[in-house]
């Protein structure tokens, strides 16, 4: 009813919006190639037999439930019609073969507001507010454990029994770490609640670093941020510079002994940018450590599934198979080509069937992601 209401009155709220709000679910968009039976049954086969996860994820939209003191009405409005859907997302996930995604909060959802540039600070938190988001945001997310629609995963090998089990599992994460507020010993709470991936920045420019798409752009990692990264790197947390001004990515890197990873991006081209966009140079920094980018279906540049697949084909031809990854953005991307999970197959199909190597496919399909993972709990001794 949800999804319903938002398709037809809810897209309002969003009319010229440039940010998560403007899904704009009323038609789907177009796939822009066909595959055949045999193309499809090889996809399906290929992910049968492999781990499919999505890197960066916001399934149902856990993050905006019990949400209060929002500083856009408009927000609100959405968060009160449109949240709490996850089991139509998992039932996507399960149709469409993805075994496992980054499930994330939001941590500065509340402060944000929607404008024809997409989202901004509203306002300031009030003392202690970003850490009972987390804590709102953490505890709905671990009861899709406790409901018996996921299993949380904590380990990379959870994955794996997750869908030995046919389960779907759920990789804790949050973006945005503005609930730290200073207290690096947060982290180690932040750990036991079974986040693995934590996107240190999002549009609000926080103790750790300034966001990509605020004044403080060329902004560069504060000595906090130093200190975030390397308590990360002990406890085995991925770090997504995913909305981090390009230097201060570029610090992380310099700063990490664990692959530093962009979930959802594209690299800047002469003749394709964006704000969210990343520098060919930044990219290769984060490749040439063993991080990956995640493919982003954004509506930028894009307008088909097509166009989505071209754009994968693209970054690996640009930083190399192993660094490549999906980040779907999925249930608060801004005008999606890939809008469903129940599309996959068709993603690991077009991708097969312009004679990509099935290890290629595997890889940007989730074992590029699996890899990034072990490689930070190794790092960090566990």
């Amino acid at each position: 009813m949800r999804r319903r209401w938002f398709v037809l009155g809810g897209a309002a709220l969003a009319a010229g919006a440039g940010g998560w709000w403007a899904l704009g679910r009323g038609k789907a968009p177009e796939v822009g190639f066909t595959l055949t039976d045999a193309q499809l049954q090889a996809a399906r086969r290929l992910m049968a037999a492999h781990p499919v996860i999505d890197a960066h994820a916001h399934p149902g939209r856990t993050f905006l439930r019990d949400g209060e003191n929002f500083a856009d009405w408009k927000i609100r409005l959405y968060a009160l019609f449109t949240a709490g859907f996850e089991d139509d997302a998992v039932a996507d996930m399960t149709a469409g073969g993805v075994d496992a995604a980054v499930w994330n909060g939001v941590a500065d959802v509340q402060i944000l507001k929607l404008g024809d540039g997409g989202l901004t600070p509203g306002r300031d938190f009030a003392p202690g507010e970003a850490w009972a988001s987390y804590e709102r945001q953490i505890a709905n997310l671990a009861a899709l454990e406790k409901e018996g629609l996921v299993q949380i995963c904590r380990a990379p090998e959870d994955v794996l029994a997750a869908k030995a089990a046919g389960r779907r599992g759920a990789i804790l994460g949050m973006e945005g770490a503005d609930f730290l507020e200073n207290d690096l010993s947060r982290l180690d709470r932040v750990h036991a609640d079974g986040v693995r991936m934590l996107t240190l920045v999002h549009y609000h420019d926080n103790p750790i670093a300034p966001t990509m798409t605020g004044a403080m752009r060329k902004g560069r990692l504060t000595d906090f941020g130093r200190a975030v990264v390397a308590r990360c790197n002990a406890l085995g947390i991925m770090i997504d510079a995913s909305h981090a001004a390009e230097p201060a990515v570029a610090d992380m890197v310099a700063a990490s002994r664990s692959p530093v990873v962009l979930t959802h991006t594209h690299i800047r081209t002469p003749t394709l940018g964006h704000p969210r966009f990343v520098d060919p140079s930044l990219a290769r920094k984060v490749a040439e450590q063993g991080g990956y980018i995640g493919a982003w279906p954004a509506g930028i540049g894009q307008s088909s599934l097509r166009d989505f697949v071209d754009r994968i084909v693209w970054l690996i031809d640009e930083i190399g198979a192993a660094h490549v990854a999906i980040g779907s953005d999925m249930d608060a991307n801004y005008k999606p080509v890939l809008e469903t999970y129940r599309k996959f197959p068709l993603v690991v199909g077009a991708l097969l069937a312009r004679g990509l190597d099935e290890a290629v496919v595997t890889g940007v399909m989730g074992g590029n992601f699996l890899r990034v993972w072990r490689e930070t709990v190794a790092a960090a001794g566990g």
